[in-house]
């Protein structure tokens, strides 16, 4: 492969790893560089921890770097130290940590690493009864340097930069790219005629002359670990920064003898870090593009690909549609044929084929196939919606089991609740689950329908093919087949308007009859009753005062 070593990607937007075949062996180790403190984010969280496409710098990295299969993976770490060491735990536990201490510089992170390494070497051989003294045991092969703050670089041009590596007998091999605008990055210092690297100079300590390289340094390196075991133990501070810089190593690398080279990458976006919240909003939308055309190449329809995001952890079949406005984050998975949009924000939901989620926000539900959700439909965790299911307008589910063909058209909240199959919920139907200090569940059963504006008052249960009538409480349990009431005969008041609101204006809209003839009969006969009603009735007393011993009247009987 030497000496021209350069990467074309014949897809660049694919961001999904593909089955790679390995004809290398596998790395000893991939070290995560996690160690900086990122003042220029301006923020309590540690750089390395912001987050794009659903996961955390950092958390790229790892997901990178295990892609490797390599025997060990260590991340630096120092700024904000328990915060990145517990997010390490939580995303990847197999993964080793090492301190830097207050000596700054890439050289001495890289240095308590390879100490961290072969004290992990040793500790195994102790372990291997076969190993005679585990004293001497350290780190050999392949050593990968990567940092925790450059998102998008992949497993596929790793696996590039260790084939290179090997297939050349290197001692060391940096990732390179050309840029238009190198300020600020190390320059690659080239051997004419072979190729090969002769060092990296930093940007604070370059001439003129070396300014004007463009092919800059990556930060991702492949060294063997001897040679970096040695030149580790011979790097001093006398640079413009006063730090230990990693890229000495190179240097000495060939002054011993060994190769050292280079592979270049002509896609500058995979090695790109982030130093600012400018930078991370970049690479997010960079990163996002990639996603949405990776999966439009595998069949989605994704109309508005400006207005749409899709995490990495997403997972998508053919034919989905993706209508604008749509964000799927987490775990979600969206079934073949399915459509989501506009305006829906799912996070670790499933949705089954040719459903639809139309406006809806959703976490920790299923959707199931044929079933439709939304528009304006909230769903929170615990939400199963059976097949041919429906979740309509203004509707909130928790911890709602809803069966085949079900539905919740409208208005209602159903919490803590299973409901059969082929139930029809009336509108403005509340179930009410929490009685302040404990939740308890409502169970509907198969093929019934409740009325509107039903409160369920758990716990409590409708049985099969049962009916509520409308403005029910429901507080006892309603039989299989039963009727459940509880709303009284309504009693209308005639003239109570023009009584009791003399002079407003639903009192002179009142249209007062000239006739009995022009009364209907039920007019009449309510009429009657009423004025029967108040003839008989008794003088109403003024209420009584609570007698509290406040009362004048009370204290002074």
């Amino acid at each position: 492969m030497h000496p021209a070593h350069e990467i074309r990607r014949p897809t660049p937007g694919q961001i999904r790893e593909e089955h790679l075949q390995v004809t290398f062996p596998r790395p000893a180790a991939v070290v995560v560089l996690a160690a900086g403190e990122g003042t220029r984010m301006r923020s309590a969280t540690p750089k390395v921890l912001h987050t794009l496409a659903g996961r955390s710098m950092l958390g790229h990295a790892l997901s990178t770097a295990r892609a490797l299969d390599p025997g060990r993976v260590l991340v630096v770490v120092r700024h904000e130290r328990d915060q990145v060491a517990a997010h390490v735990a939580q995303v990847d536990p197999q993964a080793l940590l090492a301190d830097q201490d207050a000596i700054p510089g890439t050289g001495r992170a890289v240095q308590v690493a390879m100490t961290a390494l072969d004290a992990a070497a040793q500790a195994d051989a102790a372990d291997d009864t076969s190993v005679g003294s585990a004293t001497h045991a350290q780190v050999s092969g392949a050593v990968v340097v990567i940092a925790g703050d450059v998102p998008l670089l992949d497993a596929g041009t790793l696996h590039e930069l260790l084939e290179a590596h090997h297939a050349d007998g290197n001692a060391v091999t940096v990732l390179t790219t050309q840029v238009a605008e190198p300020t600020g990055y190390g320059r690659i210092l080239r051997e004419p005629g072979t190729g090969d690297v002769l060092g990296i100079v930093e940007e604070k300590d370059a001439d003129d002359e070396q300014r004007t390289i463009t092919e800059i340094n990556s930060s991702i390196y492949v060294f063997d670990a001897g040679v970096l075991r040695g030149a580790l133990g011979r790097l001093g501070r006398d640079n413009a920064q006063g730090e230990v810089y990693l890229t000495d190593v190179l240097a000495i690398a060939r002054t011993d003898g060994g190769h050292v080279r280079a592979l270049q990458t002509d896609d500058p976006v995979l090695v790109e870090g982030v130093n600012d919240r400018v930078q991370l909003s970049v690479l997010r939308a960079e990163m996002n593009r990639r996603i949405l055309e990776a999966w439009m190449r595998e069949g989605v329809t994704v109309i508005d690909p400006a207005t749409t995001w899709v995490d990495v952890d997403v997972e998508l079949e053919r034919d989905v549609t993706l209508l604008p406005g749509t964000q799927l984050h987490g775990a979600t998975v969206v079934r073949e044929g399915a459509t989501v949009g506009p305006d829906s924000t799912l996070t670790d939901v499933e949705v089954g084929p040719r459903a639809s989620v139309v406006r809806t926000h959703g976490t920790l539900a299923v959707v199931g196939a044929d079933a439709s959700v939304g528009p304006f439909a909230y769903l929170r965790p615990g939400t199963v919606l059976g097949e041919k299911g429906k979740i309509g307008t203004f509707v909130e589910t928790k911890n709602a089991q809803i069966g085949t063909g079900s539905k919740i058209p409208h208005l209602s909240y159903v919490g803590d609740a299973t409901i059969g199959e082929h139930t029809n919920i009336g509108a403005a139907s509340v179930t009410v689950n929490y009685d302040g200090v404990n939740k308890h569940h409502t169970t509907i059963g198969s093929y019934a329908r409740t009325g509107a504006d039903n409160m369920f008052v758990a716990p409590v249960t409708v049985g099969d093919g049962a009916y509520t009538g409308a403005g029910s409480v429901i507080r006892r349990d309603v039989p299989s087949g039963a009727l459940g009431v509880s709303a009284g005969a309504q009693r209308n008041i005639e003239g109570w308007v023009s009584r009791a609101r003399a002079g407003t204006a639903a009192a002179k809209a009142v249209v007062r009859p000239s006739a009995d003839d022009e009364l209907s009969p039920q007019a009449r006969a309510e009429r009657d009753r009423a004025a029967a009603a108040s003839a008989d009735a008794p003088p109403t007393p003024p209420p009584a005062l609570p007698d509290n011993g406040t009362n004048p009247k009370d204290s002074a009987r």
